[in-house]
């Protein structure tokens, strides 16, 4: 239900454990106030630095239509150790059926070790705003016009 702190109501996603899921929990808000669900890892391996893998989290998902799962760094992962999400934010749309995996890639200088229930990421659910295209001749104009990159600054 919707209160002060969380205006809009939940959406629910279904969740089709696989059998290298059995026994992890399913992705969960850390806080009342976390804007991410942690997930683990359903594998154990070790990440070498420059390295990158997609790591499984033993299950699939069907996103209800108008939305999408964004996969996200987990903060502290990046800052001590130098684990990213490489394609951040990373996403899974609401026709995807298959096991949800997250690339993580090792920017650190040493490598990282990943075991099985570790939390690797965060799942953020969000709504999709389609557009669409048209062509034309001339573009408004505006004050940074064609200014490209740095060019309103530092």
């Amino acid at each position: 239900m919707p209160s002060a702190e969380h205006p809009l109501p939940p959406i629910t996603i279904r969740v089709r454990r696989l059998a290298h899921g059995d026994g992890l929990p399913l992705p969960v808000y850390a806080t009342e106030g976390a804007a991410g669900m942690d997930v683990v890892a359903a594998e154990e391996l070790d990440l070498l630095p420059g390295q990158r893998h997609a790591v499984a989290t033993g299950f699939a998902i069907a996103i209800p239509d108008g939305y999408e799962v964004q996969v996200r760094p987990r903060s502290g992962l990046a800052l001590k150790h130098g684990i990213a999400v490489p394609n951040t934010p990373g996403t899974i749309d609401s026709d995807y059926r298959g096991e949800l995996k997250v690339i993580l890639i090792n920017h650190g200088d040493a490598p990282f070790p990943i075991r099985r229930g570790d939390r690797i990421a965060q799942l953020v659910a969000a709504p999709v705003q389609r557009a669409g295209f048209v062509e034309v001749d001339d573009l408004d104009t505006t004050a940074r016009d064609a200014g490209g990159f740095g060019s309103t600054g530092v």
